[in-house]
């Protein structure tokens, strides 16, 4: 039996193994691109390892990507054989693993709530609850799990950084913008490299239409992000963000190419269809167009990885943005697949609440503005179900608005802008949304 650095027990033999797990967990909650190989290190002293293979397979759910799900289920077989030698955290891990994987996340939230009562340092399980929370659109919940633990940690404690960022984005996501900026500052004074306290303080000042102060603090930390894995990609794009709202196009378009969907990019090459990824261009595209800019050739080769992920709901958030990439490039048979495929899903976020929002997006594609109107008011409230934070939600109020404008409906464009304001400091008509 071997302890990781929060003290808690691995039954695993290898002081090794145990050692490279506290390194891969690091790389897990630090964004690090080297995480796959961290986990391989972690197994190779020891094959049997319950909290690597636990790891792995969390990574792999983490990429909402159905292809992986085969060697996921593998993964479970092999820990619920090794199930009855393992602790009875461990135990809990490998539950909620299978859960999630059977059940999909909600249920397995509840597990990893249960052991962080037991066990408050467990940041696997944190971790894994705060991102679940925040693609099931449940701010509320990320910040009450973050406030459950704080009291048991202290400052000198590994990891710390880490728990502030989480804190400092639970709170943005709730509102309180103050308390917010204050622990994710504090986040990357004490860790440089800490990428979700960067992003949550970003998302601040995004809030609070603080442009110029938002591109400083995210180029400044940029050379910290040596090593980072895709969310460099999402800073980026949040600091697009902030040029598209200062009307500087050529430099958000620059951004785009070198920062955001760098085909170059060893990290774009090996994950090119990473739903993030495609979520930043999409949305970034989308936005330039609804101003008149010319975007070129850039929707073309997304297109083709949406069309691949045609059945794949794991990300209820990704699929209007694989439907606008269709709907760009004038895919009407790829739309109706889609389409078909969302109807006959069985989780009824899918059914009830993506599939209207991509119902509107291929109505809008055919200039049919009124239906998709039609299909997304019912929803608006519902949207959030699908994940994502206020500023990558304000993708979808933006289609609503562009549908209400080009309708000439004059309560949709209305009851629009109302929406469209979600919490800022700032009117739309000043960040050229109209």
């Amino acid at each position: 039996m071997q302890n990781d650095r929060q003290g808690l027990e691995l039954t695993t033999a290898s002081a090794a193994s145990a050692s490279s797990f506290d390194h891969a967990l690091e790389g897990f909650i630090g964004f690090r691109a080297d995480m796959a190989g961290r986990t391989t290190a972690a197994l190779a002293a020891d094959p049997d390892f319950v909290m690597a293979h636990v790891l792995q397979a969390s990574l792999a759910m983490t990429a909402f990507k159905s292809a992986w799900l085969p060697a996921v289920r593998e993964t479970v077989a092999t820990l619920q054989r090794l199930a009855p030698t393992a602790t009875r955290r461990e135990q809990a891990h490998i539950a909620a693993l299978a859960t999630w994987l059977d059940h999909g996340p909600d249920p397995a939230t509840r597990i990893w709530r249960e052991i962080l009562d037991d066990h408050p340092h467990d940041m696997l399980a944190f971790r894994l609850a705060h991102f679940a929370h925040f693609w099931s659109g449940r701010p509320k919940a990320m910040r009450a799990d973050v406030e459950a633990i704080w009291p048991a940690w202290t400052q000198d404690r590994p990891g710390y950084p880490a728990l502030l960022a989480c804190r400092s984005f639970a709170l943005e996501e709730c509102g309180d913008y103050a308390e917010a900026e204050a622990c994710g500052r504090e986040a990357v004074a004490r860790d440089p490299t800490e990428a979700w306290g960067a992003h949550a303080v970003a998302h601040v000042m995004e809030m609070q239409g603080r442009t110029a102060e938002g591109v400083a603090w995210l180029e400044n930390l940029a050379p910290n992000w040596t090593g980072i894995a895709n969310i460099q990609h999402h800073l980026w794009w949040h600091c697009a963000l902030f040029h598209l709202e200062r009307g500087e196009v050529e430099r958000v378009l620059a951004l785009y190419d070198q920062k955001i969907r760098n085909l170059a990019s060893p990290l774009t090459q090996a994950l090119p269809d990473l739903y993030i990824d495609v979520q930043n261009a999409v949305s970034l595209l989308f936005r330039l167009e609804l101003i008149g800019a010319d975007v070129g050739h850039r929707w073309e080769e997304l297109a083709p990885w949406a069309a691949g992920r045609i059945g794949d709901t794991l990300s209820g958030f990704s699929i209007p943005h694989w439907m606008l990439a269709l709907a760009a490039t004038g895919r009407s048979a790829e739309m109706a697949a889609m389409l078909d495929t969302l109807e006959a899903d069985p989780n009824p976020i899918i059914r009830t609440i993506a599939l209207p929002v991509a119902r509107a997006v291929e109505r809008r594609a055919f200039g049919d503005h009124r239906a998709a109107l039609d299909a997304m008011r019912p929803v608006l409230d519902l949207m959030h179900r699908l994940g994502g934070s206020h500023a990558q939600q304000e993708l979808l109020e933006l289609l609503f608005l562009d549908c209400a404008t080009k309708a000439k409906s004059a309560p949709d464009h209305a009851l629009a802008l109302q929406r469209a304001c979600n919490g800022r400091s700032v009117p739309p008509e000043a960040r050229l949304l109209q």
